[in-house]
């Protein structure tokens, strides 16, 4: 078999910028995989949160599994793989021409056509290459990078004001083409990924982050909240996983424990489990003096080699 890291190609990254997306983070995850993947035993990755793939395209750069299974509960996220999958030249002609017509704009034109874009896309309701081709540009184009909802399920966020974004990254959309022949994509909640896990599969959950403080909570993927309860189902499920599949299961989260040192809300519902603590850098969020280096955890069902890592530092 035929492995992309074997080929002298562009490497892939994330296609859109992505709250609580992973490209800060993959050096330190990298340390904490399973010793399995690094020797090439694991033969499937399944991501039941994929967001924005920055661990998914990492993984399938950088280790030799033979198939990948990514969830999302956004549609248009999820389309917007699918049509990079399938569709990708037609994806590249459409967002080539937003990108040209939106540079040759003055600055209040450019403002003008974020939110006639905007409008178009909260309107059309088509899963498809124009669909993918306004989520893609709004992404490019609004305030930091965000997607937010309101409770009717329309994209919300201002325009961005940035100068030159690059709305068409025709390179990057065909080595994410590349990479995703592998992988097989579904809308749907992370329960959906049960089938297609079992013991020789690495999962990694990266949920929604439960706030830590009373301004922290400042998107909403979709029209659906993911509290408290949310994080004690996703839990259950991640123990059930672990008891049923015995599969490698790996899972990031905030970490309460940086605002109130008393707060072991994670290691409650984990317990039994390794919960690591560590830090990211952050650079989504609604006030630029709030981003910065933050503390966030890592459960693990196994073991990483920890002495290992240590010998490198």
């Amino acid at each position: 078999m035929l492995y992309l890291f074997d080929l002298q190609i562009s490497l892939a990254k994330p296609f859109v910028k992505w709250a609580g997306g992973k490209g800060q983070l993959i050096t330190v995850i990298d340390q904490y995989l399973p010793k399995e993947l690094k020797y090439g035993l694991i033969k499937n990755y399944v991501e039941p949160f994929v967001g924005g793939g920055a661990l998914l395209f990492h993984i399938l750069q950088n280790y030799k599994v033979e198939n990948a299974y990514i969830f999302d509960v956004n549609k248009d996220l999820i389309n917007a793989y699918r049509v990079i999958k399938n569709s990708v030249d037609n994806l590249i002609e459409e967002l080539g021409e937003l990108e040209r017509k939106y540079l040759s704009l003055s600055e209040y034109e450019k403002e003008k056509m974020y939110y006639e874009i905007r409008e178009k896309y909260n309107s059309y309701s088509k899963l498809d290459t124009k669909k993918a081709s306004y989520f893609i540009f709004l992404n490019k184009t609004c305030y930091n990078g965000l997607f937010r909802v309101n409770k009717n399920g329309k994209f919300n966020v201002p325009f961005g004001k940035y100068k030159n974004p690059k709305i068409c990254d025709e390179d990057n959309l065909l080595a994410v083409n590349k990479l995703l022949d592998k992988v097989e994509i579904f809308c749907g909640d992370y329960t959906l990924s049960y089938d297609f896990i079992d013991d020789s599969t690495f999962v990694y959950f990266d949920p929604p982050y439960l706030p830590i403080s009373s301004t922290s909570n400042f998107t909403s993927y979709t029209e659906t909240a993911f509290g408290i309860e949310e994080q004690i189902k996703l839990s259950k499920f991640f123990r059930k996983v672990n008891d049923e599949k015995h599969a490698f299961l790996m899972l990031s989260n905030s970490d309460p424990t940086q605002i109130d040192p008393e707060n072991r809300f994670f290691e409650k519902i984990y317990s039994g489990f390794n919960v690591y603590h560590v830090y990211a850098n952050r650079f989504i969020n609604s006030k630029s003096d709030k981003r910065g280096r933050i503390r966030e955890i890592i459960v693990v069902n196994y073991n990483p080699n920890l002495k290992e890592m240590n010998s490198r530092d």
